[in-house]
Formats: C-alpha cells, structure tokens, sequence
C-alpha cells in the first residue's frame, strides 16, 4: 500500500480520536507530542487502525512502536502481505 494512503487514513484516524487536528504527522510523532495522546485515546488508535486496515497487531510489534513511523512500517508490512 502506498504509504501516503496510509498517512491520510491515519491522520483521519488521529483527528477523530483525538478531536483536534494540532499536530504534524511525521515520523518522529509520539503520544508525549500530542495533547489528549494518553492510554486510553491510544487503544482506541491501535483499534481504529486496526479495523481500517483489516489487520490485527501482535503484542511484540505493539511494544516496538515508538512513534508513527513505527506504526506506518508495521502496518505497511501487514497490508503487503
């Protein structure tokens, strides 16, 4: 999948969570950058995302994310399959 795709769909993600659009995405992005990023609004992320893209994080690859761009190579290497 193209990873502008997957950007755009995770922006729309983020901004209905969250309910703000006060934040860049970019690589380097991570809760401690975004106001109202805490444990809860993250399980409902790592939700969204998984439904949106039809796939399901393993817990090992849920502990290796520690940023967006963990996120997009993970969920890149699932849609690819």
């Amino acid at each position: 999948m193209d990873r502008n795709v997957i950007v755009e769909k995770l922006r729309d993600i983020f901004v209905r969570i969250l309910e703000h659009e006060e934040f860049d995405i970019k690589d380097e992005l991570s809760a401690a950058d975004v106001n109202g990023w805490d444990s809860l609004s993250h399980m409902l992320i790592v939700g969204e995302v998984e439904d949106t893209f039809s796939i399901k994080f393993k817990f090992r690859e849920l502990n290796k994310m520690k940023n967006l761009g963990d996120m997009i190579e993970i969920i890149n290497s699932k849609v690819d399959l």
